[in-house]
C-alpha cells in the first residue's frame, strides 16, 4: 500500500523540498532523530543511514521490542537503499521520490531521502496515522536542508 501526503501549508514547498543535489553540510543526526521521534508516540523506530548502508544514528523507542534480528535489520536497510537507487533511475522522467510508505500487517515503514546521500527510515505501529508523521518528517528534513549548519 502506498500513500501520498497532501498539505495546504504554503510553507511546505514540495517543489523545493527534494532538491537532492542539496546536501546537509554538518548534521547532528541525534538531534534529527530526537525531532523525528517526538512527532508521534506510535513511531517505534527511526534510523538515519547513508547510501552505503552506514548507520549514522538508530534507536528504538524505549519499551519497544525489535521485530527483526540484527541481520534482518541490515537486510531491510539494504533493500531500502536499493529501492531508492531504483527510484532515482527514473527520476528524470517522473520526478524525484519524496517518500515511500509500505504497510505490513504489524508495522508501517516510511522511508525518505534526507539528501542525495542519506535516508531517513521510520517504522510505526500499524494503527499510526502516517500522514501527519510524513508531513512533520518532511518539515524536519526541509529545515535541515535550509540551515547552513544543518540540524542544530
Amino acid at each position: 500500500m502506498s500513500s501520498t501526503c497532501q498539505t495546504n501549508d504554503p510553507d511546505l514547498d514540495f517543489d523545493n523540498l527534494y532538491h537532492l543535489h542539496q546536501r546537509i553540510g554538518y548534521t547532528n543526526y541525534k538531534a534529527m532523530f530526537d525531532k523525528v521521534m517526538a512527532i508521534d508516540p506510535k513511531i517505534r523506530f527511526a534510523t538515519i543511514f547513508d547510501m552505503d548502508g552506514n548507520v549514522l544514528h538508530s534507536e528504538h523507542r524505549k519499551g519497544v521490542a525489535n521485530l527483526l534480528s540484527q541481520d534482518e535489520s541490515k537486510k531491510s536497510l539494504q533493500l531500502a537503499i536499493n529501492a531508492w537507487k531504483s527510484r532515482n533511475e527514473v527520476s528524470s522522467k517522473i520526478g524525484r521520490g519524496k517518500y515511500a510508505l509500505v504497510e505490513y500487517e504489524k508495522i508501517k515503514r516510511i522511508t525518505m531521502p534526507i539528501d542525495s546521500d542519506h535516508i531517513l527510515y521510520i517504522t510505526t505501529d500499524v494503527e499510526a496515522d502516517h500522514a501527519p508523521i510524513i508531513y512533520h518528517a518532511l518539515r524536519i528534513r526541509q529545515d535541515a536542508l535550509h540551515r547552513p549548519e544543518g540540524m542544530p
